[in-house]
């Protein structure tokens, strides 16, 4: 089972939430939380939805109004999709990246300039050491 199974009838959901059942039946109107329904009709919740419902619970105790609680979890839940994207995304830039034959490696020169180069060679680095004095702590002209 995982936390997306919708097993709890409302009454041991509202019992793990701390809350009462009509307080669960009113965020279902609202839509904060919108429990999962069987073919007679009755709300099934998922550990999802308690966890949920426990953030209402939360934020309400902070003072924050439903409306408010709404605009969080649905922007919440917004960045959670966008992450899920992003991580397709960058898995299939690997997989591109990975088996596209013949793809080149772009490095940065002296001047920041891009610098195209074949796959599996290095840049040239510069080794001179640089020694840096602050103003204050340098020696007079002529001195050493």
């Amino acid at each position: 089972m995982d936390e997306n199974t919708r097993v709890f009838v409302i009454s041991m959901a509202a019992e793990l939430a701390g809350m009462h059942p009509q307080t669960l039946r009113q965020y279902d109107r609202l839509g904060l939380v919108s429990p999962g329904r069987t073919p007679g009709r009755s709300r099934r919740y998922s550990m999802r939805d308690v966890a949920k419902l426990r953030e209402i619970a939360e934020l309400g105790s902070k003072g924050v109004s439903l409306e408010g609680i709404r605009r969080i979890i649905e922007l919440e839940d917004h960045v959670r999709m966008l992450e899920s994207r992003l991580r397709e995304l960058e898995s299939a830039l690997a997989d591109e990246l990975l088996n596209r034959p013949g793809r080149r490696v772009f490095a940065a020169g002296p001047a920041g300039e891009v610098i195209s180069m074949r796959a599996g060679t290095r840049t040239r680095r510069a080794n001179q050491i640089v020694i840096w004095r602050p103003l204050a702590l340098r020696p007079a002209d002529g001195e050493k």
